[in-house]
């Protein structure tokens, strides 16, 4: 299994992140993904990260740079988040209230309709 994978539901494109761990090694490729779908005008993204356990900051800043990067272009990024660790983190840190985060891809997938 990839580490990343991209599907493409309707009109929507899902990021899944496929990692237990994701940190600064793994936000510079997830990055440069990103930038291709902004660069592809993709306005409905899912980032799926729920199978992760951990996030470091970086990657957390890769996915802020990845919602300011679709806003810019007229769309949103919405996340899948991981039980566990979502909720933590979002107790801890303001940045993850940036984000519009659901329990599945089912659920991201309707919110934007």
């Amino acid at each position: 299994m990839e580490d990343f994978e991209k599907k493409i539901e309707k009109d929507v494109v899902i990021e899944v992140v496929n990692l237990s761990r994701a940190t600064w090694k793994e936000a510079q490729i997830f990055k440069k993904i990103l930038e291709e779908d902004v660069e592809k005008k993709f306005r409905k993204l899912v980032v799926d990260i729920s199978q992760c356990e951990f996030l470091d900051s970086t990657f957390l800043g890769t996915l802020v740079f990845g919602k300011k990067a679709v806003n810019k272009i007229g769309g949103e990024l919405k996340i899948v988040e991981p039980d566990s660790v979502f909720k933590v983190l979002r107790e801890k840190t303001a940045t993850l209230q940036v984000f519009d985060s659901y329990k599945t891809v089912a659920e991201a997938i309707n919110s934007f309709n």
